[in-house]
């Protein structure tokens, strides 16, 4: 049984001291690939290396995280993308807007994503989309006509049955994570009228680890425990879950 992790942050410093056990762990639940978003200028150098150290298994995407955008956001963006090649690259991400956390710098976040968005279509790269209390805002975006044909996921959907509807409409998949396992949440019932071919496993490791390890640091070995939760709410088992899911990992990401 193959999984991938298509949204991990393994590069951090919560990482550093344990990385090799990590990734060992990861390999015995049958995780093949792991995708690492970048977050800003300062975490390139971590994560290429850990790509590095790990060739095949640690796939590393170039991008500015709405949360690190500042006024100075367009040397960061230099920076990035000066440091990191896109052509070389499988997506561009994590991109998108947070107004969780602060709305200072809310049309810089704007402005970066569109920057980036324009960066995807020019290379035909997919996108990882952070839209945490956003989604209003990041749908006033991608329904531009400038930004007709984007492809990617909207990374830890959090959204109603509607929003995943126009989101599966417009040809993105969702990416699912340890959200799905939360006793209160009410993604199960939103995600279970998803169709399997529209979904992709992720961690967004460390953060928001799954039941039976919430609370605790994130891994990518968890992944596993998403997927055992996908199959309970499609009624299949977890080796159909882990087929398709991971054929659409392959498919968006061209891996």
């Amino acid at each position: 049984m193959q999984l991938i992790d298509t949204h991990s942050h393994l590069y951090l410093d919560d990482f550093q001291n344990d990385i090799s056990a990590i990734i060992r762990r990861a390999q015995e639940q049958g995780i093949s690939q792991i995708i690492l978003p970048n977050i800003d200028a300062a975490s390139v150098a971590h994560l290429l290396k850990l790509a590095e150290d790990y060739p095949g298994i640690c796939i590393p995407l170039p991008g500015l995280h709405p949360t690190h955008v500042r006024e100075n956001y367009l040397e960061e963006l230099d920076t990035i993308y000066g440091l990191m090649d896109v052509n070389k690259y499988k997506a561009i991400g994590e991109i998108g807007i947070d107004l969780y956390w602060d709305k200072t710098f809310y049309r810089e976040q704007v402005s970066a994503f569109e920057y980036q968005l324009t960066l995807a279509l020019r290379h035909d790269l997919p996108v990882v989309i952070h839209a945490r209390d956003s989604f209003h805002e990041i749908l006033q975006v991608v329904r531009k006509a400038e930004f007709t044909g984007l492809q990617g996921v909207f990374h830890a959907f959090t959204g109603d049955s509607e929003q995943a509807r126009e989101i599966v409409e417009r040809g993105f998949f969702l990416g699912v994570g340890g959200i799905i396992t939360f006793k209160n949440s009410h993604l199960p019932e939103v995600i279970s009228r998803v169709p399997l071919e529209r979904l992709v496993l992720e961690t967004d490791s460390p953060f928001l680890a799954p039941v039976p390890h919430r609370g605790k640091r994130n891994e990518s070995s968890y992944v596993i425990h998403v997927a055992q939760r996908l199959a309970e709410l499609k009624n299949v088992s977890i080796e159909q879950v882990a087929q398709q899911t991971t054929e659409n990992a392959c498919k968006l990401f061209s891996l």
